[in-house]
This record gives C-alpha cells, sequence and structure tokens, in this order.
C-alpha cells in the first residue's frame, strides 16, 4: 500500500496532471486502432470490388473467402461474409482516393459506418453525417436517430427573415441555427397539451432537448424575467450558442401560427439584444416553435419584423401511426443496435 502521508504539496495537483496525459495518449492510441481497422477494411473491400468487376467473385468465393479468414486470423473478429459484403459497399463508397484517415468517415467506428451504408445511399448525406457524428462525437444509436429524423433536411429549412435583418456572413450563419420542423419524439405528449406542458417536458428533458436543437446550444434559463417600466415580461425559453456567440430566443406556441407572435418574440429579442448581449456577441435571434403555421401570414409577418426570426413547426413523430405501430420495440432495436456480425 501506497504512503502519502510524506507526499510533497503540489502531489495531488501533478498525479492529475499525468492522469490526463495518460487518458489522452489511450484515446490517440484508440484512434489509430480504429483508423489502422477502418483501412484494412477499405483496402479489403477495394481488392473485392475490383475482382468483382473482372468476374468470377460472386456469393461463393465470398464465403470460402470469410471462412479462410477466420481459420486463419482466429482471434480476429468481422471477417464474416456478410461483413466483407460491407467492406466492398464502403470501398465503392469513399472511392476518391483520399486516405480513409484523412477523411471524417475514417474517425467513426466500424459499426457507424455500416449505419451510413444501410440507411442513406446520397454519397452527399454520409459525407454530411460521418462529418456531424465525428464532430459532435455521436453514438450510433444517436446517429441513427438523426438519419432517421432527418436532420440534414431540416436544418436551415424554417422561414426567416435573417438574410433581410443580418449581414450576409452572419445570416449564413444565423440560418444553421433552426430546423424544420423540430422533432420532439422524445417526449411522451400528445397534440393536445398546453404550451407550459410542451415546456415544461423540454425541460424534463434537457438533454435530449438540446441534442434536437443542434450542437453548440446551451441552455440559459426558462421563463426569464424582464422588468420593463415596471411592466412585467417573459420569454418561454433562453439559450446561448457558444459557437456563434449569440442568444437564441425560443417562443413556444402549441396552436397555429399567428401575426402577433412574431410581434411578441421580436420584442424578446430586442429586449435580450439590449439587456444581456456583450459587445463581443453576434446579433440575437428569435425562433418561434408553433404546432402550424399558414405559409403567407409567416411570409408577411416576417417580412415587417425588424428582429431577426424564424419560424417553425414541431412533431412528436416523424412517421405515421401505422408505421410507427410496424416497427420494432425500443428494446429490440438497441440490442440490434449493439449486435456487431461476424458469422454469416
Amino acid at each position: 500500500m501506497s504512503d502519502n502521508s510524506l507526499a510533497p504539496d503540489d502531489y495531488r495537483l501533478v498525479l492529475e496532471e499525468l492522469k490526463i496525459r495518460v487518458r489522452a495518449a489511450r484515446r490517440r492510441a484508440q484512434r489509430r486502432v480504429n483508423t489502422d481497422l477502418l483501412e484494412l477494411y477499405w483496402n479489403i473491400g477495394n481488392t473485392l470490388s475490383l475482382r468483382q468487376a473482372h468476374g468470377g467473385w460472386g456469393t461463393g468465393v465470398l464465403n470460402q473467402l470469410a471462412d479462410d479468414l477466420r481459420a486463419e486470423f482466429k482471434g480476429m473478429k468481422g471477417f464474416s461474409r456478410s461483413n466483407l459484403k460491407y467492406m466492398r459497399a464502403f470501398a465503392q463508397a469513399w472511392n476518391d482516393q483520399r486516405p480513409i484517415g484523412q477523411q471524417a468517415v475514417g474517425q467513426l467506428p466500424w459499426g457507424h459506418v455500416t449505419v451510413l451504408l444501410d440507411k442513406l445511399d446520397a454519397h452527399e448525406d454520409r459525407e454530411w453525417y460521418a462529418a456531424a457524428a465525428a464532430e459532435h462525437g455521436w453514438s450510433r444509436n444517436v446517429l441513427m436517430n438523426q438519419i432517421m429524423n432527418q436532420t440534414r433536411a431540416r436544418i436551415g429549412s424554417s422561414p426567416s427573415n435573417f438574410s433581410t435583418q443580418l449581414a450576409p456572413a452572419d445570416s449564413d450563419l444565423a440560418h444553421q441555427l433552426a430546423k424544420d420542423p423540430y422533432v420532439f419524439d422524445f417526449l411522451d405528449l400528445t397534440a393536445d397539451v398546453a404550451e407550459r406542458e410542451l415546456e415544461q417536458a423540454l425541460m424534463d428533458r434537457i438533454v435530449d432537448t438540446l441534442r434536437e436543437l443542434g450542437a453548440g446550444f446551451a441552455f440559459v434559463g426558462r421563463q426569464v424575467h424582464f422588468d420593463v417600466d415596471g411592466d412585467d415580461f417573459y420569454l418561454d425559453l433562453l439559450f446561448f450558442h457558444v459557437e456563434q456567440l449569440r442568444y437564441v430566443v425560443i417562443e413556444l406556441k402549441t396552436g397555429k401560427f399567428l401575426p402577433e407572435h412574431a410581434g411578441q418574440l421580436g420584442f424578446y429579442v430586442a429586449l435580450v439584444d439590449d439587456r444581456l448581449r456583450r459587445s463581443a456577441h453576434a446579433p440575437t435571434v428569435g425562433i418561434l416553435i408553433c404546432g402550424s403555421r399558414n405559409e403567407h401570414t409567416v411570409r408577411y409577418s416576417l417580412g415587417s419584423a425588424t428582429s431577426p426570426m424564424a419560424v417553425s413547426t414541431y412533431s412528436y413523430d416523424t412517421l405515421p401511426a401505422a408505421e410507427r405501430n410496424a416497427l420494432p420495440a425500443a428494446e429490440q432495436l438497441a440490442a440490434a443496435l449493439d449486435w456487431v456480425p461476424d458469422e454469416p
């Protein structure tokens, strides 16, 4: 047993620093091992793809190859026929000759790569989700959920007045903040709820809420109080975007969008901009999340608004009821996601 009674005063500090260095080195080593594995899989897949193009390398050959590789490398998993097919698809999907280790997909675990291959067809979509997963450290479950909820298509699709109320470069950034629709499928709610109930549910699941809002959102407060000339005002939700260095005011409306909603949100945006925003911050923006909207009403309202804002809708599920009921249970999905194919 070690005796720390004679340890110098700075022992604990040095110990913590060394722990940090060891953990960082382990993470780097793990990333290198992962990249080496992906490069191996890509090279195997590329070989299979080239041989297939010349003929004679059908299913029977893959079965034989899987058996021979597993017999030779008994301690290694991943040489099943199905995984060899994934390797071939991997090489065909990322075939621009850049080293895999220099691409976003090269930073992901193999299970993430198989999700990209299974769930997406367009190379641009695969690249986008690979980059997002690598940047934000998404688990395989989160990656699957982001794809199912069509996150890429929803980002920047909200009608807004950002292009007229913000400088061009800032407008491009602000467009990345809003989604349409927001998918609150993690809430156990129905369509008929009060705004305060929706707000409370989002706060009860704040981690999921922040994930749906997107990377960079930090929660500041709910029902944030302002006193203006003796009158009390409370904005629903206030966030700060740590990457864009700006406040984001979110107002919730469970019903249909009305023109007065834009006026209320604009007032709150101006209030936060005046009371909280600092000189280094980008202009405050607002996002109104409502149950439904009329295109022309939104367009006229945004056209007359002087504060930068977007109008989005929300839903509790992206699938119709019949399709949702046909899905496997959550436990089955979790078990499937944890399974790594090895045997044909």
